[in-house]
């Protein structure tokens, strides 16, 4: 069994920001599986499903971004996932506008919702798929930048991606991470 997280935060106000492409890439993805993560529980919300017959559930915690290892490890304790199988997407600064990056494990970075997740596992030994959200103007604030809306262009951009998502998260679950590393890395 795999845990498939968006992260992003809750409400209509933070829907379309960069913070939220996590999120974004998630419902995407749902749509594609004709599924809906509309269940309430684990401070979150979840669904069941299945991916290349791997059992997956799939969530949006609703904690707010700096609290997202809550919800995560509520649902790894009740499910009995191992954390190797905790699969985070998520916004990441360091990464050009729309690109991909896979990692098998890693730090959390300054990245505050993967701090969370990272001491509420208790390990960095988790994979990650990092959406880029580089600035392209250094003199914003990183919080107002993050929390700021995704231009129509942007957006359009991030929701293309979800299809390579897709394709890794199938790639991960059959163990082959790496395969999806070498083609988008």
């Amino acid at each position: 069994m795999y845990l498939i997280v968006g992260l992003g935060n809750p409400g209509k106000e933070y829907e379309y920001t960069k913070h939220n492409a996590g999120f974004l890439i998630i419902d995407d993805i749902a749509k594609k599986l004709n599924i809906n993560i509309n269940k309430s529980k684990f401070k979150g919300l979840w669904c069941q499903s299945e991916l290349n017959g791997e059992k997956i559930i799939f969530l949006k915690p609703q904690t707010y971004m700096n609290l997202s290892g809550e919800s995560i490890i509520e649902v790894v304790n009740f499910f009995k996932i191992p954390k190797e199988n905790v699969i985070v997407i998520y916004d990441d600064l360091d990464i050009d506008m729309c690109k991909i990056r896979i990692r098998e494990r890693g730090t959390a970075g300054s990245h505050n919702g993967m701090k969370s997740i990272v001491q509420h596992l208790g390990t960095t030994n988790f994979p990650r798929i990092r959406i880029g959200t580089k600035k392209d103007n250094e003199n914003i604030d990183t919080i107002d930048y993050v929390l700021s809306n995704f231009s129509k262009e942007q957006l359009d951009n991030i929701h293309k991606l979800s299809d390579d998502v897709l394709k890794i998260l199938s790639d991960t679950v059959k163990g082959n991470i790496q395969k999806a590393m070498n083609k988008y890395n």
